[in-house]
């Protein structure tokens, strides 16, 4: 897993969010380029009531 990922999970969030909007056309992509696992990101951002909306690919 990455680590260069930001541990606080509102910090995670505006990452994940700026890299999805940027750089990355879904959140697979993401997680296959960075080789972090998906489980891990989902769970995290869940925990502060985000999930990923992949129709406009960021967690909301």
């Amino acid at each position: 897993m990455m680590t260069d990922l930001p541990k606080d999970p509102v910090m995670l969030l505006g990452t994940i969010n700026m890299k999805l909007r940027d750089f990355y056309p879904t959140l697979d992509a993401l997680c296959e380029d960075l080789q972090v696992g998906k489980d891990w990101i989902c769970s995290t951002l869940s925990g502060i009531d985000y999930e990923y909306d992949p129709k406009r690919n960021q967690f909301v």
